[in-house]
């Protein structure tokens, strides 16, 4: 969805030492789980779907779990569990602080870990619970999704990327255990569209990339695809969406964005832009889309 013009692009590389260290550790403990859940950002599946965990995961059962689907386009939704669905990879929409999707998402699990534990009851091994594993990129929502499943308030969760830190188990009512794991990006983005999305749904610490640049394509992104939700939100005449520079200036008068002697503050006015969109004050909004692969 975003304009190939790749000049314009900010570099955008994310790799510190503790993602490698969690590279490892997920690989280590692959062994013990039966079934991996790979969750997603519903707004940007594609972009959201770490390449080297798909090397990881390639042969244990798995499944995906669109979370955020509350900030995401329906329709959009929809597609995607389609999409998945037709490469055999069930999956489900969810909203891991509301609740929604999971009654769904646990029977999906059963049934995909019937069949490990089912072998092992029939070699003489006792019963036990189904072993799960949860992974994603950071900032996903793992911690909230498993303290939502567990009712209290287990996981240690933040609005920064990366909170997540040791391995732990955590016990779902009878029948289910669960392996929180801390999140992992890839050392490069070759798409730097992909690393862009990453920013934009807040998955990259924004200390690590250049704001302006991320927020002016944010911006001509806004304007090219869903032109309807910033006139809306922010009252803005049609006339002023000719480029990103407008309507950030635009925005930040709407907002009383302003420094002393009248200047605008558009450090500020990028942060409220970037905080509705990612609150889903901006609507409901997809970036990847099916027709985009």
């Amino acid at each position: 969805m975003i304009e190939d013009n790749k000049n314009d692009f900010p570099t955008i590389n994310w790799f510190p030492g503790h993602m490698a260290k969690a590279r490892r550790l997920i690989q280590d403990n692959l062994k013990l789980v039966d079934v991996v859940v790979e969750l997603l950002d519903a707004r940007i599946p594609l972009s959201s779907a770490n390449p080297m965990l798909a090397d990881l995961i390639v042969d244990k059962p798995h499944m995906i779990a669109l979370n955020k689907a509350d900030l995401a386009d329906q329709i959009a939704t929809k597609e995607w569990i389609q999409y998945f669905n037709q490469k055999n990879i069930p999956a489900v929409g969810i909203d891991s602080m509301t609740g929604k999707g999971m009654k769904l998402l646990l029977k999906t699990i059963d049934e995909l870990a019937k069949e490990k534990v089912n072998k092992l009851v029939s070699k003489g091994v006792n019963a036990r619970s189904a072993r799960v594993m949860i992974l994603g990129i950071p900032n996903v929502g793992k911690s909230s999704l498993i303290n939502k499943l567990a009712g209290a308030a287990i996981a240690k969760t933040a609005d920064k990327p990366g909170v997540t830190r040791a391995k732990q188990w955590i016990k779902i009512g009878k029948n289910l255990d669960l392996l929180d794991t801390p999140g992992v990006l890839w050392p490069k983005f070759e798409d730097m569209q992909i690393g862009l999305k990453l920013a934009f749904t807040g998955a990259i610490n924004d200390e690590v990339y250049d704001m302006e640049k991320v927020m002016n394509i944010f911006l001509e992104t806004m304007i090219q695809y869903y032109p309807e939700r910033l006139i809306e939100r922010y009252k803005l005449q049609s006339d002023l969406l000719e480029s990103s520079s407008e309507v950030l200036q635009a925005i930040a008068k709407k907002r009383g964005c302003l420094l002393k002697g009248g200047m605008i503050d558009e450090e500020k006015a990028r942060r409220i832009i970037l905080n509705e969109f990612r609150n889903g004050k901006l609507g409901l909004i997809t970036l990847d889309r099916i027709n985009s692969i």
